[in-house]
């Protein structure tokens, strides 16, 4: 039987704890991005980068398992999204770092501490929803998109007082940096109605 399990028969892979530590560690990372900019804690700057080749490893880990493992506790498509829009959030953090550090001073982004505040709920709530999944509970995907909504509402207000300022370079970064924000946000909800997928298929 041993040689029968470890040649022939599919490979018995925990695919629901592999992806657990995936969202899990995703939203380490989106809680360091508030930790570094918001509460100004030098630890978290330089782990980010350091994460995010974390999160890199457990993406390319779990696309292998995935492809070894012969039925998967949910739908196999569902499961390639989700793990590539995880590692996409991870990515948009990192890019975030390194385009800030290059051309501003990290120390004056508190402005905007109602936006990374907002991002790090949602990569809880993400994490939260997927061991709902993992528990046969439906994810309560709303509480995600509410607070996707408002960051867009909040974004509108910090680039209309913006735009009433002269400074053209100041406008013009900042509006980036508001632009990339968003994109970590939209990158989650994306996330997060493939997760709503995968529990339709198996409710």
């Amino acid at each position: 039987m041993g040689f029968i399990q470890k040649f022939v028969l599919p490979k018995d892979v925990d695919l629901a704890a592999a992806l657990l530590a995936q969202t899990s560690a995703t939203r380490k990372i989106v809680q360091d991005l508030h930790a570094a900019y918001i509460l100004h804690d030098e630890q978290a700057f330089s782990a980010i980068g350091a994460k995010t080749d974390e999160t890199r490893a457990i993406k390319e880990k779990n696309m292998k398992e995935l492809l070894d493992v012969f039925i998967a506790p949910y739908d196999k498509e569902s499961i390639f999204r989700f793990i590539t829009q995880l590692d996409w959030i991870a990515l948009s953090v990192k890019h975030f770092a390194v385009e800030v550090d290059a051309y501003h001073n990290k120390q004056e982004l508190d402005a905007y501490r109602d936006i990374f505040e907002l991002l790090r709920d949602m990569a809880s709530l993400l994490e939260d929803g997927f061991r709902q999944l993992s528990r046969k509970q439906l994810p309560d995907i709303g509480l995600i998109h509410d607070k996707y909504d408002l960051l867009v509402e909040f974004r509108a207000r910090h680039v209309a007082q913006l735009l009433q300022q002269d400074d053209f370079k100041h406008i013009i970064i900042h509006k980036d940096i508001l632009a990339q924000l968003k994109e970590i946000a939209k990158r989650m909800h994306v996330t997060a109605n493939t997760l709503e997928d995968m529990a339709i298929k198996i409710m």
